[in-house]
């Protein structure tokens, strides 16, 4: 691109904790924020000290010094506004998940190649201090041939915002799912799932989706390895975590079972508690501290509700890095739009197998990855 990068921000909720981290990098020239809440939007802008400032998606789509949008927005519009940022030539970041509908997930992809702008799917768990140990043991030969690979996402998401309520659980199961296929290196072909345990009937009837916890089995395409993920929203009881498991012929890693507790690795019957190393120092100096460090230790930014999010592993920099550097260098980011597809598909498939009591559901693929 040979040039910095402007950037709009839309969504100010978790959205605004990326503020600061877009403004220290060093690639980046500008920022733009757009929100609905026109009181929110100026709080925000001016504690942040940024002057460009939309309450209309629309109409801040319409101004051209903006190069890239990062989408923060609540789950049912992530496919139009992704889609609509696309064709009006910006480059998009959009949060977790891609879309809930295979369709919308397509679209997404189409509107890429059609724009030839980049798409990146702002998914936390394959950016996380834990993943990039693993990744480097991967790469290094540590861990040998992986035989298999297993994750889960538990989190209670009563009393969040409406859209949530009954959400099947497949349908937001990235966090558990893209570990094991970015460290297999291999998307996902095939699943069978089965859903268990049965949620109220008021909230089951939102999505037609009774089920408490989903759990699937997917085979990897052109691969011997197969993976497992699990996912609950409602009404299990279990410390929130987002975990994954790689079992492999010389060294298994183990996440930590509580929030107190220590990872562990095994070598053959041995096991040891381990620290995993920060991995600030791949980033440019002016965001490396963001792996650790939450905005809520300062006064000012705890009135805003803002905090960082380092309990996301540090992913967050990690992330903002890939995308303005894909931008910059002119390739496609990873994860890629069609690698956002293929981890979101598993889980609409996997939801869908889940319906029909198990049976064995193709994940259907698109054309056009990058490399990974």
């Amino acid at each position: 691109m040979a040039k910095k990068v402007t950037v709009a921000i839309v969504g100010l909720g978790f959205g605004a904790e990326f503020i600061p981290i877009y403004q220290h990098h060093p690639n980046v020239d500008s920022l733009t924020i757009c929100q609905r809440s026109e009181e929110h939007l100026h709080r925000i802008g001016d504690h942040f000290n940024i002057p460009s400032r939309y309450t209309s998606f629309e109409e801040m789509l319409q101004d051209e010094t903006i190069d890239a949008v990062h989408i923060n927005t609540p789950i049912p519009d992530h496919a139009e506004h992704s889609i609509a940022a696309l064709l009006a030539g910006k480059h998009v970041a959009c949060t977790v998940p891609m879309a809930t509908s295979l369709t919308d997930c397509r679209r997404i992809v189409e509107a890429q190649q059609a724009s030839g702008r980049n798409y990146m799917l702002m998914e936390t768990a394959v950016f996380t201090r834990e993943f990039l140990y693993i990744k480097h043991l991967r790469d290094s030969g540590e861990l040998g041939r992986i035989q298999f690979l297993k994750g889960a996402h538990h989190q209670d998401m009563s009393g969040w915002p409406g859209y949530w309520e009954g959400l099947p659980p497949m349908h937001y199961s990235s966090h558990a799912i893209s570990p094991l296929l970015a460290l297999a290196g291999k998307d996902a072909e095939a699943v069978s799932c089965l859903g268990s345990g049965r949620i109220d009937p008021n909230l089951a009837s939102k999505y037609g989706s009774p089920f408490a916890v989903e759990s699937a089995l997917f085979r990897l395409a052109d691969s011997d390895l197969a993976a497992e993920a699990t996912r609950s929203l409602f009404q299990t009881s279990r410390q929130y975590i987002e975990s994954f498991d790689v079992y492999a012929e010389k060294m298994s890693f183990e996440w930590r079972r509580l929030e107190n507790e220590s990872p562990m690795i095994f070598k053959g019957n041995e096991a040891f508690h381990i620290h995993v190393q920060d991995y600030g120092h791949l980033l440019p100096e002016g965001i490396r501290s963001y792996t650790t460090g939450c905005l809520d230790d300062h006064e000012e930014n705890r009135s805003l509700g803002l905090k960082g999010r380092s309990s996301h592993g540090g992913s967050h920099p990690h992330m903002v890095h890939e995308f303005i550097s894909s931008i910059f260098d002119e390739r496609l980011p990873f994860p890629d739009a069609a690698t956002a597809f293929n981890w979101t598909a598993a889980g609409l498939c996997a939801h869908e197998s889940a319906l029909r009591m198990g049976e064995s559901v193709r994940i259907p693929s698109v054309t056009g990855r990058g490399d990974q």
